[in-house]
């Protein structure tokens, strides 16, 4: 740091914010330190009465908080995100497009290992919506070594900390099954609570079978919804382990990979997952809590299956912590603890 003549500062980096005060009119900063001197800016420094500055020295192995700031932001972007603003030393990482956040967690922490610079997220896994700000960074000092970026660069390799796999509008076929709801004794309200979910996603019912318990007419119910065209296939009904619960028997023999009948999720427990044909169509099993409880293992999967991602049990597993909901009084899902343990 050393002190100029205002005249001679153009191009160095200003050390302290530079207050100008209006009697009645304003009080604030009218440059703030990290700021590059123009020539432009003198007569408005010298109206202020600075006729001296304190500045950084220029140095070539140092960088601008704000060049810094573009390094981090070029390994966070990938195809569906754009930088905000470039200012004393942050950028926001902005989505482009509905999707689900993935996050590079091991390239996130090496690059917050690294100190004098930082970068905050909100939380991978979860749908974001096109002009979310998915992430914000941060330079802390002024200026920061050239060397130290350009290591941060090299180790993040490709970059891409921060992606964004965007919805697939699915076409779903609902296969809803019970002997109550097939012969008329009551009324199935289950299809349209997931019609409503399917909806947030792009997601579209395009074949609804109502099915009674016998597991054959299940089995030719799922058989049905496929050849209409569903990308996507939900039964519901009969997902307990009764012995007259025929549902997840129905599934197992359509699709010989399954993925898993129960997940360490409140409520959802009786969730079943599986996948049929060399398409990896999802078939899921959704047990009742899905029909009158607010949030649950299905408000935690649906969106990321919608997006395409192909769920592994180890994927399922992890819901564990953080898969209790507290059933508040006033639901703020997603902003809350429900499925983000990690």
């Amino acid at each position: 740091m050393k002190l100029v003549k205002t005249e001679d500062a153009v191009g160095h980096v200003l050390c302290h914010d530079i207050t100008q005060i209006i009697k009645g009119v304003t009080k604030d900063a009218v440059f703030r330190k990290g700021h590059i001197i123009t020539e432009e800016d003198i007569p408005v420094l010298l109206s202020v009465g600075k006729e001296h500055l304190y500045v950084w020295e220029n140095d070539e192995t140092m960088m601008h908080e704000n060049d810094a700031a573009q390094v981090l932001y070029d390994i966070c972007k990938s195809e569906h995100t754009r930088p905000g603003d470039v200012k004393e030393g942050k950028i926001e990482v902005i989505a482009t497009c509905d999707g689900i956040l993935k996050i590079d967690r091991d390239k996130l922490n090496m690059v917050n290992s690294y100190g004098q610079m930082m970068i905050a997220s909100r939380h991978g896994d979860f749908a974001v919506k096109k002009g979310d700000k998915i992430a914000g960074t941060r330079i802390i000092p002024l200026v920061i070594e050239k060397d130290k970026m350009e290591d941060v660069r090299k180790q993040a390799g490709s970059g891409e900390i921060f992606r964004i796999l965007p919805f697939c509008d699915k076409k779903v076929g609902i296969v809803t099954t019970g002997n109550e709801v097939y012969s008329g004794r009551i009324k199935d309200t289950f299809t349209d609570v997931i019609v409503d979910k399917i909806a947030e996603y792009g997601g579209k019912m395009i074949a609804h079978r109502i099915s009674n318990d016998d597991p054959d007419m299940i089995i030719r119910s799922i058989y049905e919804v496929l050849d209409e065209g569903a990308e996507m296939v939900i039964c519901t009904g009969g997902m307990s382990v009764d012995p007259d619960d025929k549902t997840p028997y129905a599934i197992k023999e359509v699709c010989k990979e399954v993925v898993t009948y129960g997940a360490p999720v409140l409520p959802g427990a009786m969730f079943l997952l599986a996948y049929y044909g060399e398409n990896k169509i999802p078939v899921m099993g959704l047990p009742g809590c899905v029909m009158y409880a607010k949030r649950t293992i299905f408000d935690l999967v649906l969106p990321r299956i919608m997006a395409g991602e192909i769920l592994d049990k180890h994927e399922l597993d992890k819901l564990g912590e953080g898969g209790l909901c507290l059933n508040c009084a006033v639901c703020h899902f997603p902003n809350c603890g429900f499925g983000k343990g990690r």
